[in-house]
């Protein structure tokens, strides 16, 4: 899922328990409220750096799919604040766009309302078929042994994005490739106003999404192998107590950086007030806010030791946006042709160029386009040492949950309280509290 679109993915506070009971999503009359078999209704995530500017990137690919099909598509660009609640609200009204964009985190969460349209082979084929598809953007699709949710629409991996010439000053020659490095790195940027890196400690899906990269090199994972929640594994809470140690014990993320809610710490980076970053595919972001492509390099996110590959050498979660069908709409044969159209190879390489992300469609990643520093390095984390996050149904409060424990822990280590294993172990105590039975 997208971070400077405002990954927000854990922003839940309808609960999932009552869109369970929902059996469908669209309209009753399809259509969103329109019933007309030319017309369709679009939901799309904010990826660009606003809700204008997503406008103009989509609006005219839209109009270039009303001129191939006769089908209007009627466009909202929702922010991510509100973007799962108003699906959730959609699942158990009924009352809900034609096709929609959901963060690649939530597709099992949201297979479980039964509300989106299964992608079995008869469906894929209709838009060209599966094998299209990379291998690690369809394993954040839905659940392991169901008919994936949603189609990948866009692939984002997590980078370290290091500014040249405060790397420069410093003397330090190369970006770090362990955290060690990444720590001894920091504390040497971390003067005269400035600090080594940024965080987001007060939004928790940036939480989320690093302590489970963490918790990966560790060994461990937030879920048993059928799908109980383990948050207080001695590996994730090594994990997080890693984390939050860069603002507590390393301090080479400033202490107000706990406070930081969404796109914050990306602002910082491009203002030259921190020397590092980690973000999912920041180019565009960092362009809008004006920061030439020259003045930053990028870089694998660092691991424990080694370099970046599989197992514990697991470098980012597979980030990205997917697209979904309500199952109950009335123009299912327009909704599958936009879907088609979106997941073309032209449009792939419109689209992914126009929000530095790569197509989750192999043949479109041929484009030179794709093949810049930046993403030949987004493009090779996706490919050998991106994870997916648990596909589970209860993925949604797992990350509002532990998210939110960690940016408590963020504001223990702010106000100079001690972060500890102990402290760090009941914060995920009192999170795993929070998940619904088994």
């Amino acid at each position: 899922m997208r971070s400077i679109r405002a990954a927000a993915t854990g922003a839940v506070t309808l609960s999932l328990a009552l869109a369970a009971s929902a059996c469908g999503g669209g309209s009753p009359t399809g259509g969103g409220s329109d019933d007309s078999p030319r017309t369709l209704t679009y939901w799309a995530s904010n990826q660009g750096a606003s809700v204008e500017a997503d406008k103009k990137v989509l609006q005219p690919e839209l109009d270039k799919f009303e001129k191939q099909t006769g089908i209007e598509v009627k466009l909202e660009v929702v922010p991510w604040s509100d973007l799962l609640n108003r699906i959730l609200t959609a699942t158990t009204s009924g009352q809900g766009p034609d096709v929609l964009n959901i963060g690649n985190t939530w597709s099992a969460s949201l297979q479980a309302t039964g509300a989106l349209l299964p992608w079995d082979e008869k469906n894929f084929d209709k838009i060209g078929g599966r094998d299209r598809f990379v291998d690690s953007a369809l394993a954040s699709t839905g659940a392991r042994g169901e008919d994936p949710a949603a189609v990948p629409l866009y692939s984002m991996a997590y980078a370290l994005y290091y500014n040249k010439r405060m790397f420069a000053d410093a003397g330090i020659a190369e970006p770090p490739a362990t955290w060690d490095e990444l720590v001894a790195a920091g504390k040497k940027l971390s003067k005269d106003g400035r600090w080594g890196l940024g965080a987001e400690g007060s939004n928790p899906s940036e939480n989320v999404h690093h302590a489970f990269v963490f918790a990966q090199q560790h060994g461990a994972d937030f879920f048993t192998a059928d799908g109980r929640p383990d948050f207080t594994d001695d590996g994730v809470v090594a994990a997080v107590e890693q984390y939050v140690d860069l603002m507590a014990e390393d301090e080479v993320i400033a202490p107000g950086n706990a406070e930081y809610a969404q796109n914050q710490s990306v602002s910082d980076f491009a203002k030259g007030r921190t020397a590092m970053l980690l973000w999912q595919s920041a180019s565009a972001n960092l362009k809008s806010q004006g920061m030439s492509e020259d003045a930053y390099g990028v870089a694998p996110v660092p691991v424990q030791s080694g370099t970046p590959g599989p197992g514990r050498q697991a470098n980012s979660m597979v980030a990205g946006i997917n697209l979904a069908v309500f199952k109950n709409t009335d123009n299912l044969d327009g909704a599958t042709e936009f879907v088609k159209f979106m997941t073309s190879d032209a449009e792939q390489k419109i689209l992914n160029k126009a929000y530095s992300t790569i197509p989750p469609v192999e043949s479109a990643q041929a484009d030179p386009a794709f093949d810049t520093p930046a993403n030949a390095v987004l493009k090779d984390t996706l490919a050998k040492s991106a994870v997916a996050l648990p596909q589970v149904a209860d993925e949604s409060q797992f990350e509002t949950a532990v998210g939110t424990a960690i940016k408590e822990l963020f504001a223990d280590a702010a106000a100079g309280r001690p972060v500890t294993a102990e402290s760090v172990k009941a914060r995920l105590g009192k999170a795993q509290q929070q998940m619904p039975a088994k």
